[in-house]
C-alpha cells in the first residue's frame, strides 16, 4: 500500500485528505483513482500543472513504488 496525499484544491475535489492504495508505480496511482472518481477529477489529478512528489521529493515520469510510499499531488500555488 501507497499513502495518496491531496492538497488544496485537489483535496477539495476528492473530498479527502489522502487514502491507502496498491500500485507498483505512479500510473498504477492514476488508474487506481480513476476506480474512484469521475474522470472531470481524475483530469484535474492530472492536470499539466500539478506537481507529484514522492517521499517529500518531486518526480517526473513514472517511478516505481514500494510499499510505505507516500505519493502527495500538488497543486499550483497562488497567491498576492
Amino acid at each position: 500500500m501507497v499513502s495518496v496525499k491531496f492538497f488544496a484544491q485537489l483535496r477539495e475535489v476528492t473530498g479527502t485528505e489522502g487514502l491507502q492504495i496498491n500500485a507498483a508505480d505512479l500510473n498504477g496511482v492514476f488508474v487506481e483513482l480513476a476506480k474512484q472518481y469521475p474522470e472531470d477529477v481524475i483530469a484535474q489529478l492530472r492536470g499539466d500543472n500539478v506537481r507529484v512528489a514522492i517521499n517529500q521529493e518531486l518526480v517526473n515520469g513514472n517511478p516505481a513504488l514500494v510499499a510505505g510510499d507516500e505519493v502527495a499531488l500538488l497543486p499550483p500555488v497562488t497567491g498576492g
